[in-house]
């Protein structure tokens, strides 16, 4: 009988490693993915948690959704787009685009689909990250957040809600498999989402109820389809289709001023806004209702040619305070007032001040991110956090707009952190994270500069603005201020660090 074979102990599989680990595969993502490319990076992975590209303008699919600015600015730089059909495009076009952006520089083989990261942590001694998801795990020397600040939709704790007998849903988790034909429906909030969703399904139900805790300025949209001629020009000739960017551009780069230093320059904007409400709205109690008491600019300015005479409808109620509970089927508001309802929808945002990846990011001695910003988020840039090496934000703390593309500010970060990633190689180091001292100064003159805005001077409180009252959000400044703030990393601004430990259990993804 011949002896049995022996047994060998198996050792545990290595994890796969890579230089980046990007998270989301939204404009963020897929733009950071085309850049490490370019920049001669190619070991890097994608993790996406949903089953395709896309970010925001994959998960928000309700009717009418589409963009409030213009097709040709909000494309990259690099991936010029003369087939746009409109001048604000709708959200299947935006799709659509960032699908074909994936194709065309080759990103597919980088992402990984349903792979919701569930942790990262900085490992101090391999000097790395580990990126622990939902279909695996994966070092990497540095990780990309590019996961967006409307990603995690938000719904506000209302008592009975859970008991609700109808069907309720998110702006953004929007069911398309339940037919809103001839029923009683519920619009909880009247931000960016509600003007578009209102319009496109006031026609279809059979009574519409609008709660509105504070009421937007809403401007005329000058939309309008580009025609074949338009699209042949900037395809046969794309230095035409510069030149419409570049005017775009340039009429938004103007109006920052008005916001930011001088709000009292929104005087005009605010009586085109005014008249805008009169010709939509004929009754006066309703139009003293959809009336603001603040300045225009504190919120942001919705675009709607639409949303007004939806209102106004016979079938359409608007109710001028917010939701405060639910019994059964009877929505009761902050007022008093009750309503009938057979579905709910929540227009109500998103974690925007109190990002949820937060929770999940463990920096230097175990530290979460979410404790560091514990008084409000704070980065160097917009883009790095002491304590937190190699952790870059797409997005991120203070990059927001209030009138101009955020693809302008993802370029600009995607500038920044391919010039750090080179840089690390060119000095021989393995990781950067600000020093204390440049993230507070850069911080301080940040918020000096905010004091004088119209988001913090206009009279309103808005999503901008965390629950002690700071704006984290956005950007106090031209697009042009920030891209020249994030050209180059300085390195005075930060503390290098050096791998000491060996890898053992590396291999390439």
């Amino acid at each position: 009988m011949p002896p049995s074979p022996k047994r060998t102990k198996q050792s545990p599989p290595a994890t796969p490693h890579v230089r980046v680990a990007v998270v989301g595969s939204g404009f963020g993502g897929l733009g950071a993915g085309v850049r490490l490319r370019r920049a001669g990076i190619t070991d890097f992975v994608i993790l996406e948690r949903a089953a395709s590209v896309g970010g925001t303008w994959r998960d928000n699919s309700y009717p009418g959704c589409a963009c409030d600015v213009p097709s040709h600015l909000y494309s990259f730089s690099f991936a010029p787009n003369p087939e746009w059909p409109r001048s604000f495009s709708h959200q299947p076009d935006i799709r659509a685009y960032l699908e074909r952006v994936t194709d065309t520089f080759g990103l597919r083989p980088h992402l990984r689909f349903n792979a919701e990261v569930t942790e990262l942590r900085w490992e101090q001694e391999q000097t790395r990250w580990r990126v622990t998801t939902t279909v695996g795990t994966w070092t990497a020397d540095a990780v990309v957040s590019a996961a967006g600040p409307l990603a995690d939709p938000q719904i506000p704790d209302i008592p009975g809600l859970a008991e609700f007998p109808g069907k309720v849903f998110h702006s953004s988790r929007w069911d398309h498999d339940y037919d809103l034909a001839g029923k009683r429906v519920a619009m909880v909030g009247t931000g960016a989402s509600a003007a578009q969703i209102i319009p496109s399904i006031q026609p279809l139900v059979g009574r519409l109820t609008v709660f509105q805790r504070t009421p937007a300025w809403v401007m005329p949209r000058a939309d309008r389809e580009i025609s074949a001629a338009e699209k042949w020009l900037h395809s046969k000739l794309p230095p035409t289709g510069k030149l419409r960017r570049a005017t775009l551009f340039a009429l938004r780069e103007l109006q920052v001023d008005a916001f930011v230093r001088r709000p009292g320059a929104l005087r005009l904007v605010q009586q085109i806004a005014v008249r805008n409400i009169e010709r939509g709205v004929g009754d006066p109690a309703l139009r003293a209702k959809l009336t603001p008491d603040y300045r225009i600019g504190c919120k942001r300015i919705l675009l709607s040619n639409t949303y007004y005479p939806a209102l106004a409808a016979p079938n359409a109620d608007v109710v001028s305070s917010g939701l405060a509970e639910v019994r059964g089927s009877t929505l009761v508001a902050a007022d008093g007032s009750e309503h009938e309802v057979d579905a709910i929808v929540f227009g109500t945002g998103f974690h925007v001040t109190d990002m949820p990846i937060a929770e999940r990011v463990f920096g230097v001695e175990g530290r979460s991110l979410a404790e560091e910003w514990k008084g409000g988020m704070e980065a160097l840039r917009g883009s790095t956090v002491r304590g937190f090496p190699n952790l870059f934000f797409v997005i991120g703390p203070n990059t927001g707009l209030g009138n101009s593309s955020m693809i302008l500010m993802i370029e600009s970060q995607l500038n920044y952190l391919i010039d750090a990633l080179t840089t690390l190689s060119a000095v021989g180091a393995t990781a950067m994270q600000p020093t204390a001292q440049a993230q507070r100064h850069w911080n301080l003159e940040l918020q000096h500069k905010m004091t004088r805005t119209v988001w913090n001077t206009g009279g309103c409180t808005s999503w901008y603005l965390d629950a002690e009252g700071k704006n984290t959000v956005l950007w106090p400044g031209s697009t042009s201020s920030f891209r020249r703030a994030t050209r180059k990393v300085d390195l005075g601004e930060y503390e290098l660090i050096k791998r000491t430990a060996p890898v053992a259990e590396e291999i390439p993804a």
